[in-house]
């Protein structure tokens, strides 16, 4: 492997944790691979740098304008007070443009189909701007997300992002056209969505930025969105590589159960898999920055008999060409398959998989309860919740704890002993529901 004494840009490794060994006649294989992105060439004899993209950045932001903005005014005070400081927090040279979304989308700044350049001028008369937005029509969400897209089109940056504020549910178009417009936007842009207030649709949110690789909140209090716009405005400014791709190689006979991220949060990918070659397929993973980030793969192979061994899969980072040549391979980690007739080696469950095999049911035992609690089988919810509890605890989750607490009295964390509150705020659920999909990293 090629040392590089001077790296041009972000370095990426992959890391492998797996047990291995399978006994007679095992053939599930089970790894949580880790791959990590770092500015100052860190990462270690795996890592290759990344050659220099392009272009810098693009953002649109995307502000709910419509009438129920107005209920309590501090909405669209504090949304408008957000995006001027979001884009007090744009880099230089960066380009951007904010859009009023109702059920229709308008051009707020520039306008006429363009994007401007970030400096003291531009980042002035774009908040100049937001002071003649008022509150008013319905809410399309779809349309706003088309315009974004035909907005950072216009551009060669090789990071195009949007942000995306809504207090309301999707009501002015149908679920299937908002649908077609995410179809349509996946893979040109990544987004955050964050939902203010509580008369907005978790799933809804959750959903656009599942489809669009970014992020997914509430901020429950009006006064809380500029803090918000500001973090996630320096996130989307620390972006460096866009559309990374986890390519994943199986031999023959091997057979792909799912892959999922799993930190810093549970989203499945074995859906969005395209095919890339003979038995190869990728999966997007977004963009970019100093970060790492936690998948788990699972794949079924072939009976094999004990003392032989096979490579399972490979999984490889690779971004693609911009002159669409053959995509650039970042770093590779190897997936192996080991069978023996040791008790002990075949039956020991690797921390990182037990870890997050307890996270993804977290995520999905809160959702479970919540849906009990809502169509009224106190029992299931309770059951559910009581479930989530006993993860949490034992998975040193204290967020997702604290956030359950504020649901259920807990009566013993340790056994998921609970007893359903009586009375829980609706954004105490909300949020619940919001960040259940957020994990912790295994304790080292």
């Amino acid at each position: 492997m090629a040392n590089f004494s001077k790296p041009t840009g972000p370095q990426f490794s992959v890391d492998v944790y797996q047990n291995e060994y399978l006994p007679e006649g095992g053939r599930d294989v089970n790894a949580i691979v880790t791959v990590t992105s770092t500015g100052g060439g860190t990462g270690g004899a795996r890592a290759t740098p990344l050659p220099a993209a392009g272009g810098s950045a693009a953002v649109v932001l995307m502000l709910d304008c419509s009438g129920s903005m107005d209920y309590p005014p501090t909405k669209m005070r504090g949304a408008r007070e957000a995006t001027a400081a979001a884009i007090d927090t744009l880099r230089d040279g960066t380009s951007f443009a904010v859009v009023a979304g109702t059920h229709v989308a308008k051009e707020v700044y520039p306008g006429d189909g363009r994007l401007a350049v970030a400096g003291g001028r531009t980042r002035a008369e774009a908040k100049d701007a937001l002071r003649s937005l008022s509150a008013g029509g319905g809410t399309a969400i779809g349309t706003w997300l088309r315009l974004a897209d035909r907005l950072l089109s216009s551009t060669d940056a090789a990071i195009r992002h949007g942000i995306l504020l809504t207090d309301g549910r999707n009501e002015h178009e149908k679920p299937e056209e908002l649908q077609a417009a995410l179809d349509a936007c996946a893979g040109r842009f990544t987004c955050d969505a964050r939902g203010v207030g509580t008369d907005w649709e978790v799933e809804e949110v959750r959903g656009i930025a599942r489809a669009l690789l970014g992020t997914a909140d509430i901020v429950a209090d009006p006064a809380g969105l500029a803090a918000d716009f500001t973090t996630m405005m320096e996130h989307a400014m620390g972006k460096e590589v866009a559309d990374v791709s986890l390519r994943l190689w199986t031999p023959v006979g091997v057979e792909i159960g799912f892959l999922k991220q799993v930190a810093p949060s549970v989203e499945d990918l074995t859906g969005r898999r395209t095919e890339a070659g003979p038995r190869a397929g990728d999966y997007p993973t977004g963009s970019w920055g100093d970060e790492s980030r936690d998948y788990h793969l699972s794949v079924r192979v072939p009976e094999a008999a004990i003392g032989q061994e096979m490579l399972a899969a490979r999984v490889s980072l690779i971004v693609p060409d911009p002159a669409g040549g053959t995509p650039t391979t970042l770093s590779q980690g190897l997936v192996r398959a080991v069978w023996t007739d040791d008790m002990v080696m075949s039956t020991s469950i690797n921390p990182q998989v037990a870890h997050y095999t307890g996270q993804a049911e977290l995520a999905d035992v809160i959702q479970e309860g919540l849906d009990a609690r809502k169509s009224g089988d106190n029992d299931g919810a309770t059951a559910k919740l009581g479930r989530a509890v006993q993860l949490a605890a034992v998975s040193g989750n204290a967020d997702t704890a604290k956030l359950l607490s504020k649901v259920v009295d807990v009566v013993d964390a340790a056994t998921g002993t609970v007893r359903l509150k009586a009375k829980v705020a609706e954004a105490d659920e909300m949020t619940l529901e919001t960040r259940s999909t957020k994990t912790v990293r295994v304790k080292k």
